[in-house]
Parts: structure tokens; sequence; C-alpha cells
């Protein structure tokens, strides 16, 4: 780390002096430049921690006279945290009172055991939960669920060659060693057959893909949309493009094909192209080991007992949160928003902030109720609230607000010192390309970088940039700026791309190179489905085939 350190400081100090170089580069704007690659540095470096990097723009600012301390302390707190924090409070109340795991167990048990469908059971389960929760806590739920079933489907198969090498009888001529070899081998493999050890790959890399498809839809379901809708509301103010429901527009279709191709890829991958073997529904071609699979599922879902009033209490107020986001400003209605005189004051993290309050105040015990569940006679309190603060604090990402709170700074400094318009000037040359080429040189461009340093890190280091170059070019900011949002999340070839590649490789069905493998093509069928969403159904949503006024009034303001 210390070697790490000292090469980031070397590298950013020899890059601000080459821009400082610049004829038409001011002392400002390469001061800013110089805060601006020794945070981008660290961050893909990781030589210090990702919050402890996102400190730099706090000090480095107010010394270079960039900004005014308080003014960069104002910029690590902003709408998007009081979000994240309501989310976070419902994200609490979902893990403590299991309801993750009823639905979970609930759809799998709809999907059946049968590879191909158990497969894609897990899959949509996942992608519907980290809509809501973050990939990482996601994923680290529905593993163990799936790590239960595939245990079983191993033992099973252990007894079941077991059982077939004590009673198979074969004339010594005819197997001879390879006979007694292959029964060795299948008792000292943790895999029964080969065929198992691909449904375990399978199922343990479609867990962690899924996360991503799901944390694609929603403003709130992973931190770098979080991260652009900030940064692109702050730099543009005067875009009511961007909330809850149009995100969800133009990204639900994406998460759906992506879902069905990567399940198809996964299909094609590991279990093969027979899919009315692995994806029959019918009763009798179930095998012995697909029942008990089965029960185990059933087994587990009868431990949670019937739903209890907390899981109630936290379903009405997850629908309650979901139906106030989207109903808030729809576009082609009014919203409940104009129900007040005064406009703009109320936001989604308005609605989050009330909703994850109110867990705090309400009781978890039914009230005027003579029974009482498990948890209310363990409970002394019989006041106790749906969550703790403790609760909350377990699972808020602390050091992510910090990270978030530094992008906002950097664009800051870069808008204040005028680096953006200078950024935009030098990529001048690329003003003859089609917007749909700068698109997708932009989406490979962050699709690889994000293999190897964090999502987060990267979005924040290359939003202002291809802000400032959509503005040079004329083109619509969205038109890049949203398909490399979602593109920055597709860092998934390798265990160190984000943390729920390292949850599933940390369990030890898959190596490095399935996940690579794998990863590649699942890499290949974002980028294409975001071109295609981008260059189809979001053209009328976010008007992308005209320079917004927004973005003109930006331009011009940056320029002077």
């Amino acid at each position: 780390h210390r070697s790490l350190s000292r090469i980031s400081w070397y590298f950013s100090t020899a890059v601000c002096y080459r821009v400082s170089g610049s004829q038409d580069c001011k002392p400002l704007e390469a001061c800013c430049a110089y805060v601006l690659i020794v945070t981008a540095v660290y961050w893909v470096s990781e030589a210090v921690p990702l919050g402890a990097a996102a400190l730099v723009p706090a000090f480095l600012y107010p010394l270079f006279g960039v900004l005014k301390s308080s003014e960069v302390a104002a910029e690590y707190c902003k709408d998007t945290t009081l979000l994240l924090m309501g989310v976070i409070c419902l994200a609490a109340s979902i893990e403590k009172w299991n309801l993750h795991k009823r639905i979970a167990l609930r759809m799998v048990m709809i999907a059946g055991a049968k590879p191909g469908m158990l497969v894609l059971g897990f899959m949509c389960c996942t992608v519907f939960l980290s809509m809501w929760l973050s990939n990482t806590s996601t994923t680290a739920m529905v593993m163990p669920i799936a790590e239960a079933v595939l245990q079983q489907l191993i033992c099973t198969g252990l007894a079941d060659s077991h059982d077939d090498s004590e009673t198979t009888e074969a004339p010594e001529e005819d197997t001879g060693t390879s006979g007694s070899v292959r029964v060795k081998a299948r008792r000292d493999s943790q895999y029964p057959t080969k065929r198992d050890h691909m449904i375990c790959k399978c199922l343990s890399l479609s867990i962690t893909y899924a996360a991503t498809i799901g944390g694609l839809i929603t403003i709130t379901g992973t931190s770098t949309n979080l991260i652009f809708a900030e940064q692109f509301n702050t730099r543009y103010p005067d875009a009511k493009v961007i909330n809850f429901g149009t995100w969800f527009i133009f990204s639900f279709p994406i998460a759906i094909i992506m879902l069905v191709l990567t399940w198809l890829w996964l299909h094609f991958l590991f279990l093969g192209c027979n899919f009315r073997e692995t994806c029959s529904l019918s009763k009798k071609r179930k095998t012995k080991r697909e029942m008990l699979s089965e029960r185990r599922i059933h087994e587990e879902y009868a431990k949670l007992g019937p739903i209890s009033y907390p899981e109630v209490v936290t379903g009405v107020f997850f629908i309650l949160m979901t139906l106030l986001w989207f109903t808030r400003e729809p576009g082609f209605v009014p919203g409940w928003t104009s129900l007040f005189e005064k406009k703009g004051y109320r936001t989604d993290a308005t609605v989050s902030v009330l909703l994850g309050f109110l867990l705090f105040l309400i009781p978890a015990r039914r009230p005027f109720s003579s029974s009482s569940s498990s948890y209310e006679s363990s409970e002394s309190d019989p006041l106790a609230p749906m969550i703790t603060w403790k609760d909350f604090q377990r699972l808020m990402p602390w050091e992510i607000v910090i990270l978030v709170g530094g992008g906002y700074a950097l664009a800051a400094g870069c808008k204040v010192s005028g680096l953006s318009v200078w950024i935009g000037r030098q990529l001048e040359p690329m003003s003859g390309l089609p917007p749909w080429a700068v698109t997708l040189l932009a989406c490979l461009l962050v699709s690889a970088v994000t293999e190897f340093a964090s999502n987060p890190a990267t979005l924040t280091v290359f939003l202002p940039i291809l802000s400032a170059l959509s503005e040079t070019l004329q083109i619509n900011p969205l038109h890049t700026l949203i398909p490399s949002t979602m593109c920055v999340s597709f860092g998934v070839m390798l265990p160190v791309g984000n943390p729920p590649n390292a949850i599933v490789f940390s369990y030890g069905h898959v190596q490095i190179s399935d996940m690579v493998k794998a990863g590649f093509g699942v890499n290949l069928i974002g980028v294409a489905v975001v071109m295609l969403a981008i260059t189809t159904w979001g053209v009328p949503l976010f008007s992308l085939t005209e320079f917004p006024a927004w973005a003109v009034a930006r331009n011009v303001t940056g320029s002077l």
C-alpha cells in the first residue's frame, strides 16, 4: 500500500504537470485537474480505502483555492444520501424479519427443482430483491439458500453413487481397472458427477449476475445509479427528466431481456442445449434427486412458519414506498406533489425518509393481540419497534455515502474552476462521430475499466468527462450518461469486479476461468441490450434526438 501510494502521487503529479503545461490551461484548472487525478488514481489503485480517498478533495480544494472548506463540506451530504438512508431502513426490516427468505423460497418452490427452472427461479427472486436491496446484501442473503439446495443435491448424488458401487457387480474382464477408478473418483470428488458440478457453477454464477441485473432497475438499486442521479441533477438543475418512474420505465425492459439472455447463455455454457430435459415442469419427468431437493426447499419454507405481523408491516411499507415513488411525478398525469402549493420541495428522498422513520416508531408486536410469536415472547420490551438503530447501522454503507460525496465535490470543483469546459475543448476532434458511436465507445470503455476498479469510483471519474464531451459534441447528455451508468455495473468477469462476485467465488463452486468465460458473454449481452434500449425506446422517453434547452443553458453558462 505504501508503494502504491507513492506511485499514485508521482503519477498524478506528472500528469498534472503535463496538463498545466498546455497553452490554454489556467492555473485554477490545473489545480483542479491535479485533485481529480490524485483521487482517481487512489480509487483505481485502492492504495487507501475508497472512502478515505474520497476525502482528498475535502482538504486539497481549500488548500489550492478551488473551493472554500464550507462549500466542499456541503457537497458530501445531498438528497440521495437521505434517499439511501430511508431505503436502508426498509432493507433492515426486510432482513430482520426474513421477508427476503420467504420471497426467495416461495419463488423457487413455484419454479421447481429441474436444473434449468431452478436456476431461472433463483435468478427471478434475486432480481426482484436486488431492485430494493444492495447487490451485495441480496447475494449474501440468497446464496445460503442456494447452497442448502446444492448440498442436498450433492449429498443425494453421493448416496446414489455409493449405492450403485455396492450393488452393481460387473465381470472383471469387462470393467478392469476403469470401473474401480470411476468409483474411486466419485468418492474422492466433492461432486458425484461432472453434471452436478456444472449445475453448481451455473446456479452460483446466475445469482451474482441476477443481482447485477436487478440493481439496474431502480434508482436505489445500486450506488452507481444514485451517483448518476445526483451528479446529473446537480450539473443540470433545470432538467426534470430523471426520477424513479422514468428510470424504471427505461430500465425494466433492459432487465427482462438481460435476464432471459443471461439465463440462456448460462444454460448453454454449463447445462447444454437440452432445455426439454432441464426445464420440464411435468412431475413424471422428475428424478429422485429432484424430488428430494424440492422436499428440502419445502422444509426450509416450513421453518419460517406462518407469515408474521412484522412481515406484513414490512410488505405494506415496501408496496407503499414504491407506489409513492411512482406517483410523485409520473409525467403523463399530475402526481401527488401537485396537491401542495409549493413545487419542487418534495423528492423521492422525502418519501423514503418518512417511511424509514416510521419503522423506528411502529411496534413489532401486533396491537390488541393476546397471542405472541416466538419473537414477541422473547422480547422484553412490548413496545420494541420494527427496527432499531443497530439494525440500521449494520446495513448502512457509510463508505459509499462518503464516496458519493467525494464525487459531488469533484464535480463541483470541475464546474467552478472551468476544468470541465477545458476537457470539452480537448474532445472536439470526436465531433465527427455519430451519437451512437460515441455512446458505444463510452460503454466499452467503462465496462472494461470497471473490471479492475470499483464501480462507484469508475463512474465518478467518467461522469464529468462524458458530460463535457456531450456538451461539446451537442449530444443530449443522457445519450451517453445513462448507458455508461448501466455498463459500469457489468464488472462480472473477475472476483474483484464487485462484492457479489467475491461472495459467490468464496463458496468454491466456480473458478476464475469459469467466471471470466461466463462473465465475458454477460458483458457483451449487457452492452448490446443497453445500446438497443438507448437507440429505441430511450429516444422518445428522454427526447434524445435534440440537444435540450437545459443542456444548452449549462453549456452557455460554462463557456462564460
